[in-house]
């Protein structure tokens, strides 16, 4: 392999300049995650879209991106990682103009894919490169860089789409890639010298399409199971077999094949690595399926403005912020499982705020929720990523991060289907056991200031609309307990990593 560029370290300038391009296109891809949340409501009317329908534009990204990612080692090794960098941002770039143009469901939802596909090479390979130009001293200050921008970017999207939305148009909340895209080129092409392998990494695509198969199928069947009156369609049965054969066929693959698999075994037999994975698939769930939840409840229940829902739920970002310069000081000096647990603590109690939501509160309980959710994330997310590496073999962390980088972004996406398939559902329960006690006998109907039985079309209408509006909310209520009882029956788990050591706390394990 040929020397990794800026070995010794490139002039400060340049490492700066390099530092600010690739974390341009980092903190793109990041924001892209969330950034149309807010935005969602003005899409689905514009696009005449289905409620259930329009979480796709927030899935198909996220999958795509996770069923991508870990096809960047082997395209970087073949290609370049130079070249793979400014196609995926071209890519990117091109596909956020597209999305902005797209007029119907079906085009957007592809043009996301797309997005999803090209973007999932940037964050592997903007860590990647930080560690490349940085000495060893500073890999601790370079992980923090790139960390904030991974972790921070989805949590102010809403913020920032809130604002491009209600003062432009939700298209806008795709064409602001442009002008970053271009910049980020731009900077690559000038700065980042190529990097090649002399001899390219082999990659297992049995086992690679296998598990995008089982991958793939599972998140048509959530996403269209609610749709499609679940295993009554023949649909959702196919999409059930194919998840599973995929599923099966990745587990045997990797299970007796005697060559190169996509899943190293090896990585299999380190406790923390195995332990941090699944502790990052439920991160996963509960970041990225809150921020799809919260939006469409301020705006449909609450009838906030889009920025007024952007400004609202933008202080989780302020939590995680504050929350990850403290962290980096006391890794190393408190039992990492100690930190986990405080945020994980944290983490549950904003939920547990959350199940006490009602129609009739004010901003004030929105915005302590997600400060102390943002706080507990941001103790989560640095250590947890610290911990799982710390004992895993150095030749082994690319496969590692791959791995780490696809389960993170695989809970999303099925956190934010089941949540939003719960929600659909639970709403269409609740408004039918209310609606059960609208009747005539029933003392409280006396309340209404008209009687039942003479009821015009337009008050009846109104009580159905209130009735849609109460189960909303208990249904939003239910899925946010559900997001707290996982965070509490995942916090044992903190048990199986190994004790704290001075590799657990190294500050430079990758992050993602």
């Amino acid at each position: 392999m040929t020397p990794p560029p800026g070995v010794g370290g490139p002039p400060e300038i340049r490492r700066g300049l390099i530092t600010v391009s690739i974390m341009l296109a980092t903190i793109m891809q990041a924001l892209d995650t969330t950034i149309a949340n807010v935005a969602l409501p003005h899409i689905q009317g514009s696009l005449s879209a289905a409620e259930d329908q329009i979480t796709w534009v927030l899935t198909s990204y996220i999958v795509a991106a996770a069923i991508a990612t870990p096809l960047t080692g082997w395209l970087a090794g073949r290609f370049g990682r130079k070249r793979v960098f400014l196609i995926s941002v071209a890519g990117f770039t091109a596909a956020s103009a597209l999305c902005g143009m797209a007029g119907s469901l079906a085009e957007i939802v592809l043009f996301r894919l797309l997005q999803g596909l090209c973007g999932a090479a940037l964050v592997p390979l903007s860590q990647a490169v930080l560690l490349d130009i940085n000495p060893p001293e500073k890999h601790g200050s370079a992980m923090a860089v790139w960390g904030a921008g991974i972790m921070v970017g989805p949590i102010l999207g809403p913020a920032l789409g809130g604002w491009l939305t209600d003062n432009y148009d939700w298209r806008w909340v795709f064409y602001i890639n442009l002008p970053v895209g271009l910049l980020a080129f731009l900077g690559i092409a000038a700065f980042i010298h190529e990097h090649h392998h002399e001899h390219p990494p082999r990659f297992d695509f049995f086992g690679f399409a296998s598990l995008s198969l089982g991958v793939g199928a599972l998140q048509m069947m959530l996403d269209r199971g609610e749709l499609k009156g679940w295993f009554g369609a023949p649909e959702i049965w196919a999409e059930a077999i194919l998840a599973g054969l995929g599923v099966y066929l990745f587990i045997i693959h990797t299970a007796t094949a005697r060559t190169i698999t996509f899943l190293n075994r090896v990585l299999l037999k380190d406790r923390n690595f195995v332990t941090g994975t699944i502790f990052i698939f439920f991160v996963g769930v509960i970041l990225y399926a809150t921020l799809a939840l919260l939006p469409p409840m301020l705006q449909g229940l609450f009838k906030y403005p889009v920025t007024t829902t952007g400004l609202v739920t933008a202080p989780r970002g302020i939590g995680t912020m504050v929350a990850m310069i403290l962290v980096g000081k006391l890794i190393g000096k408190v039992d990492i499982r100690l930190i986990l647990g405080f945020g994980l603590g944290l983490t549950a109690f904003s939920l547990w705020q959350m199940t006490h939501f009602s129609l009739q509160m004010g901003m004030r309980p929105v915005i302590l929720s997600g400060l102390y959710q943002g706080f507990g994330l941001g103790f989560v997310f640095v250590p947890l990523s610290a911990v799982t590496f710390a004992t895993l073999d150095k030749h082994l962390r690319t496969e590692g991060t791959a791995i780490f980088s696809l389960m993170r972004n695989v809970g999303s996406s099925i956190g934010i289907s089941i949540v939003e398939a719960l929600l659909t559902e639970n709403t269409q329960i609740v408004h039918s056991a209310l609606a059960e006690h609208v009747r005539p006998d029933n003392p409280l109907a006396a309340t209404l200031g008209f009687p039942l039985p003479t009821a015009t079309i337009a008050q009846l209408a109104a009580i159905n609309a209130h009735l849609t509006q109460q189960a909303a909310m208990i249904a939003y209520l239910d899925d946010f307990k559900l997001m707290m009882v996982i965070v509490i029956v995942v916090l044992p788990l903190l048990l199986l990593f190994r004790g704290p050591g001075k590799s657990a706390a190294a500050p430079a394990a990758p992050l993602d």
